[in-house]
């Protein structure tokens, strides 16, 4: 099995951020993990953090999810992700994201418009971008030329691209243009249905193979369940704000995303992600596995490492 696990919300804030994320990598690989995932915050920045951890912990894949695409442009976006690529040696992926309205505007001061024709926009010109090292590309958005060649020595195979899109337009354009998605907080029901179907639609009637579906999946192993959702509704509340991921919930028959996370025992956790795969997952990342400490953390990635291998 593909399995991975989200590290972001396992870093603290003391000490050294980039060894602090080595130090877990190298956790996962040992484990047995197939990779690791770094959200983009506020603070470092993941796609060169994911190239110093891919170089470290040379037997494991990296990833980002995901890269706000607003107040960002696809030149600076490529650059980034294939120096990442040559670091790794081939083992990174690039995840993008449209972000939020209230966190665009508030935070950068830029309008979110027309967020689904940025996106096709965007992933044009990075296609072309991380494809063919160079672009020509003059939209009504955005503007990606290359003056001088723009492709990394080094930066084998090009960077796979996955978008965390989850609304039917944004996977119609993700399909067509990208390799992938990464949807979050979606049950089996809901990818099988709502993500996989339409995504892999798209592709095929871009002529483009199957896309990726790496469903990231917030959960841990425990015995303790009350406690775990407990943490889970705290740590899960800013989603419960968005509109996409208010849309995943109702479409699960949710009242708040919290009850969307994985919360059990070995057997609970592996059945779950067993029904993943059977939705049309191609990988499965663990997320939000530090909800109940250090002790919970290690179990879950135990299982998590012993399904990889099986």
């Amino acid at each position: 099995m593909n399995i991975g696990v989200a590290i972001t919300d396992a870093v603290g804030n003391s000490g050294n951020v980039v060894d602090e994320t080595v130090r877990l990598a190298r956790q996962a690989d040992e484990a047995g993990l197939r990779s690791v995932w770094l959200g983009q915050r506020f603070d470092f920045d993941s796609i060169g953090l994911a190239g110093i951890t891919g170089r470290e912990v040379p037997g494991i894949a990296v990833g980002t999810s995901a890269v706000p695409i607003f107040a960002r442009h696809p030149i600076l976006v490529s650059s980034q992700a294939q120096t990442t690529q040559a670091a790794t040696h081939g083992r990174y992926t690039l995840g993008l994201a449209l972000g939020s309205k209230a966190a665009t505007e508030t935070v950068f001061g830029v309008p979110y418009d027309r967020p689904i024709a940025r996106l096709r926009e965007f992933l044009t010109a990075l296609r072309a971008l991380l494809d063919g090292g160079a672009a020509e590309f003059r939209g009504e958005i955005l503007t990606a030329v290359t003056p001088t060649p723009a492709a990394v020595a080094g930066a084998n195979p090009p960077v796979p691209v996955l978008v965390a899109a989850m609304g039917s337009q944004a996977l119609r354009v993700t399909g067509e243009l990208a390799d992938g998605t990464l949807p979050l907080f979606v049950t089996p029901k809901v990818l099988a249905k709502h993500i996989t179907a339409p995504i892999t639609s798209a592709a095929a009637r871009a002529g483009r193979g199957a896309p990726r579906i790496a469903v990231l999946v917030p959960g841990l192993v425990t015995h303790d369940v009350a406690a775990a959702r407990e943490a889970a509704v705290s740590a899960t509340a800013f989603y419960d704000r968005v509109p996409s991921y208010q849309r995943m919930t109702a479409l699960a028959g949710a009242a708040k995303t919290a009850e969307l996370v994985a919360i059990g025992d070995e057997q609970a956790i592996a059945d779950t992600i067993r029904r993943y795969f059977e939705a049309g997952a191609t990988e499965v990342i663990f997320t939000q596995t530090g909800l109940l400490g250090e002790d919970a953390r290690r179990r879950t990635w135990r299982l998590l490492g012993e399904l990889a291998r099986g």
